[in-house]
């Protein structure tokens, strides 16, 4: 299916804005002008009701210029937690702020390198009075020490469940981690006696980060596949400029082949991101499968043609000046974010049954 009329005035106004504001300095623009934040909201809580079509255009786009906005922390993770909840009382205090932009979400639940909801063991405890004081460590956490809104996943009794907690309590340290990708910042989040307010049912966070894990990895792959699509782009203008024994090299066999299975992999990574986006749009059951194909397919394509940007760029790829390592970086660190290839595969043949009884 094509995309509409305005998913393509999406796609040119947010490119325009992408533009003319560089870095963390694009977050206004984007949300004030263009609304991006609350796309996925529905219009009750003052979003724009739109769906995974829309978010896939927009992280598309982020993705090429490796913007350093919260859009994926933010209006993916935090906003589908708080809708997949079905807290319509949190949904109505939390939605429109998030939505607006004024204010800022992060998710934490994956701990010790694992983003399977089943792995969860900080834990969290009823107090009186109906609090929750929570205890545990999260790491890679989006965001996290500049979201004005916090939900974290901890074990209570009835099993994973979903907490908000404020950013500003007691019993709560927020620490920003260096990565390898300096576009995307991470924190680590150390609770100890924190005060949590539940948001939805206790016991029901596992569903409710299975499905998110589900649109964050939709979402993620549609910048992958953007961002891979970028680098052939540089790859190829190069190509046509570098001259070499008299020649652009790209005239040359060898490189033409090495270009044209990059660009295999890009449309390749595309097509598998727009699958997900479209089962997800949908409400498709098929889309933990189809996730699970676009974050390994979309991860491993983004690497593989972010290392080619770097060679076919000869001594000019490696240095600092050159964007080649900063798409290099976010490759490979957004190849684990969510989990690693083969842990999405294995996902995937699980879904399948084609696992070991």
């Amino acid at each position: 299916m094509r995309p509409t009329e305005e998913q393509k005035e999406l796609r040119s106004a947010v490119r325009a804005s992408l533009a003319r504001h560089e870095g963390a300095a694009a977050w206004l623009p984007l949300t004030e002008q263009i609304g991006v934040a609350g796309l996925a909201v529905p219009e009750e809580y003052g979003g724009a009701g739109c769906g995974a079509r829309e978010v896939h255009v927009v992280m598309e786009e982020l993705g090429r210029k490796l913007s350093p906005v919260p859009y994926l922390g933010s209006a993916v993770l935090a906003v589908q937690a708080l809708l997949a909840s079905g807290d319509t009382r949190a949904c109505a205090q939390l939605l429109p702020g998030l939505a607006e932009g004024r204010t800022v979400g992060a998710l934490a639940w994956a701990e010790h390198g694992s983003w399977d909801p089943a792995a969860v063991r900080a834990g969290a405890a009823r107090g009186l009075g109906g609090t929750w004081r929570l205890g545990g460590t999260k790491e890679f956490v989006l965001h996290g020490t500049e979201a004005d809104v916090l939900l974290v996943a901890a074990r209570a009794g009835a099993g994973v469940s979903l907490f908000q907690v404020p950013v500003d309590g007691a019993g709560l340290r927020r620490e920003a981690v260096v990565t390898m990708d300096q576009t995307r910042a991470q924190a680590r989040i150390v609770l100890d006696g924190a005060e949590g307010r539940l948001i939805g049912e206790e016991g029901d966070g596992g569903r409710v980060l299975r499905h998110v894990l589900d649109l964050a990895c939709t979402a993620l792959a549609a910048e992958q596949a953007g961002a891979a699509e970028r680098c052939l782009e540089l790859t190829v203008a190069y190509a046509k400029e570098r001259r070499q024994f008299g020649r652009p090299i790209g005239s040359f066999q060898a490189l033409k082949h090495r270009l044209a299975d990059a660009y295999v992999l890009v449309e390749s990574a595309r097509s598998a991101a727009l699958g997900a986006a479209f089962a997800a749009a949908a409400g498709s059951s098929e889309l933990p499968r189809c996730a699970a194909v676009a974050k390994s397919a979309c991860s491993e394509a983004f690497s593989a043609v972010a290392g080619e940007t770097i060679q076919l760029h000869g001594g000019i790829g490696i240095t600092w000046e050159h964007d080649a390592h900063r798409y290099f970086k976010r490759a490979h660190g957004s190849a684990q974010l969510f989990g690693p290839p083969a842990w999405h595969r294995g996902r995937l043949a699980e879904e399948l049954g084609l696992t070991a009884a």
